[in-house]
């Protein structure tokens, strides 16, 4: 695994914005970068990274599948208790998820370590299926990079393939796709899934979370007054779970993309029943509860809230000493206590590899680095090949 310098493509930005990238730069600091790449092996690749990928989505599912049969871990989870039930026949039924991404620390040797699981609302999902991609043949193409340069990317294939799966039930439905209003990134994220749904040959519609209401017979409606029967929304469970309108997600009968099952897979409580459940597995780091850190022995450990997104109110403790923490609205539902394992840094680089999936199956990867040691949602985004 190689850092290397190149140089940009001429106009890149311009291009950028045809295609409706538009948050490649934010606050006046660069988000895309492609000044650098990081070279992967193939071995790399399938060894370290895909099969260990789809070992650890299988693990994960088996923690939900445990927690919605225990009261008491639905506690731990947070989960409010009057969703208990819809959320376990949300997963006994088996409805469907479209995607997901595992946090990775991996440096070029394995084992590659999992930080967490981002199952709900992760991002960076444009810039994966397609825009590195765009770049990977730019630079073949100008000379830049050798003529067998890979990538591993079949994000947007699969994602469409996907889509067409989920079709089916839902023949004549809309699917409506939601985001919060004054989040670009948001919007470009639910845009890019909006085209993969429409090559999937599914009719789409889009609304702003904030803009759904409620309309006769609780149900839930956009601003043209269409009652809404299929989401997508980049909006997480655990809010949807304690919001206004709660009480009525069961009765508006809703198929939800993703599922709310979801809700189990995408909190960070799910890290210390990975490890009680396969102790001591190579892609694993040990992780408490706040009540079971004591008889731990752990002494080097990194402090994240249960609901945590984009690296807030994360902290970094050595011998017990808080040595780096990050802001954040979270904290209030509790903590659990990850082994510290330092993101492997390339210069002044703290990298860490997203792997996404799709339908069960490992389909991609994302780079994202910074100068601190606790990837927030402002860090850079660089691309990746495969050679050798």
């Amino acid at each position: 695994m190689l850092r290397c310098r190149t140089s940009e493509r001429l106009h890149w930005r311009k291009r950028a914005d045809e295609f409706g990238f538009k948050f490649h730069t934010l606050y006046d600091e660069p988000y895309w970068d492609e000044s650098v790449y990081y070279q992967f092996t193939l071995q790399q690749i399938e060894k370290h990274i895909e099969s260990p990928t789809e070992e650890l989505h299988q693990m994960c599912l088996a923690v939900v599948d445990k927690v919605v049969r225990d009261e008491q871990l639905m506690r731990k989870f947070c989960i409010p208790e009057h969703h208990w039930d819809w959320i376990a026949r949300s997963w006994k039924s088996g409805e469907k998820s479209l995607y997901s991404r595992l946090d990775l620390a991996y440096g070029g040797q394995g084992p590659a370590k999992l930080y967490e699981n981002n199952a709900d609302t992760p991002t960076s999902l444009y810039e994966t299926g397609f825009w590195q991609w765009l770049w990977l043949e730019d630079k073949v193409n100008s000379g830049d990079l050798m003529r067998n340069a890979d990538q591993f990317n079949s994000l947007q294939e699969k994602l469409v393939n996907r889509f067409l799966d989920m079709r089916h039930g839902h023949e004549g439905q809309v699917l409506h796709l939601a985001c919060c209003k004054d989040t670009e990134e948001d919007r470009g994220t639910v845009q890019y899934l909006e085209d993969c749904a429409n090559e999937a040959g599914i009719p789409t519609k889009f609304v702003y979370v904030e803009d759904i209401g409620q309309g006769e017979g609780d149900v839930y409606t956009d601003l043209d007054d269409q009652v809404i029967t299929w989401m997508f929304k980049l909006y997480p469970w655990e809010f949807m779970l304690r919001e206004e309108y709660s009480p009525m997600l069961e009765k508006a009968e809703v198929s939800w993309v993703e599922p709310p099952w979801k809700a189990i897979l995408s909190n960070k409580a799910l890290m210390p029943l990975l490890w009680k459940m396969f102790p001591n597995h190579p892609n694993l780091l040990a992780s408490y509860f706040e009540e079971d850190l004591p008889g731990s022995n752990l002494k080097n450990y990194v402090k994240k809230p249960i609901f945590a997104r984009e690296g807030a109110n994360v902290s970094i403790h050595i011998d017990g000493v808080e040595t780096e923490a990050s802001p954040g609205p979270y904290g209030d539902e509790g903590f659990i206590f990850q082994e510290y394992y330092p993101l492997p840094s390339f210069g002044d680089a703290y990298t860490l590899i997203g792997s996404w999936l799709v339908d069960d199956k490992a389909a991609g990867i994302s780079v994202r680095e910074d100068k601190c040691k606790i990837t927030q949602d402002l860090s850079r985004y660089v691309p990746h090949i495969i050679a050798g």
